[in-house]
C-alpha cells in the first residue's frame, strides 16, 4: 500500500532567490523557526520541495526558496532561478544592504550508501535547529528528511540545509550566507 505525500521528484527542483517577500500562502510549510537579531529577522521554513528563508532588514526582504519548476511563485523581484542539479555557486548583492552567497549540490547515491546517510541524518534531527520527517511513500522506503542548521550572528545568517529524496536515492545539500553590509 502506497501513501501519497508532498515531496516531489528531485529532478523537478529549482532554487529561486527574490529581492522581496513571497506570500506565505504560496508555500506549504511543515516546520518553521524565527531567528531575531537587532538588525534583522529571519523565518526559516521546511517546505514540500525543500526550504524557504525570508530575511527582513529595515523595509527590505530577501527570500530564497527551494521549489518545484511548476510551483506558482511571483516573477516580480526575482533575482535568479537555477535548476537543482549537480553543483552550483551563486552570489548576489541587494541594494548595498545584503551580500548573498549560495552553494548547492545534488548527490545521487547508491541505495546502500543512501540508507547509511539517511540513518546519520536521523540521528542529527535531534541536534539541529529545524527538522522534519515526511511520511514515507511506502512501508519499505525510508521517510524523506529535511534538516536545517543555522548560525545566526548579529551581522549574518548562515544556513546549512539537507533534504533527502528516497525515491531518487538523492540528497540535496545547500549552504546559504546572508551577510549584512
Amino acid at each position: 500500500m502506497n501513501v501519497k505525500f508532498a515531496r516531489p521528484r528531485v529532478s523537478d527542483l529549482t532554487f529561486q532567490v527574490f529581492g522581496r517577500s513571497v506570500h506565505p500562502e504560496l508555500l506549504t510549510v511543515f516546520a518553521e523557526r524565527l531567528f531575531w537579531h537587532e538588525d534583522y529577522t529571519a523565518i526559516v521554513s521546511i517546505c514540500e520541495a525543500g526550504h524557504a528563508v525570508s530575511l527582513r532588514r529595515d523595509d527590505e526582504t530577501f527570500t530564497e526558496i527551494a521549489a518545484t519548476r511548476d510551483q506558482l511563485l511571483p516573477a516580480a523581484g526575482k533575482s535568479f532561478t537555477r535548476r537543482l542539479r549537480g553543483s552550483r555557486h551563486q552570489t548576489a548583492c541587494f541594494d548595498k544592504q545584503l551580500q548573498y552567497e549560495v552553494s548547492f549540490h545534488v548527490e545521487h547515491l547508491a541505495p546502500e550508501v543512501f540508507l547509511n546517510f539517511h540513518q546519520e541524518l536521523l540521528i542529527d534531527t535531534e541536534r539541529v535547529e529545524l527538522s522534519y520527517r515526511f511520511p514515507s511513500g511506502s512501508r519499505f522506503s525510508p521517510e524523506p528528511l529535511s534538516l536545517i542548521r543555522a548560525d545566526a550572528q548579529p551581522d549574518s545568517l548562515l544556513i546549512h540545509a539537507y533534504h533527502t529524496f528516497p525515491d531518487d536515492c538523492a540528497v540535496v545539500k545547500s549552504q546559504s550566507l546572508f551577510q549584512l553590509l
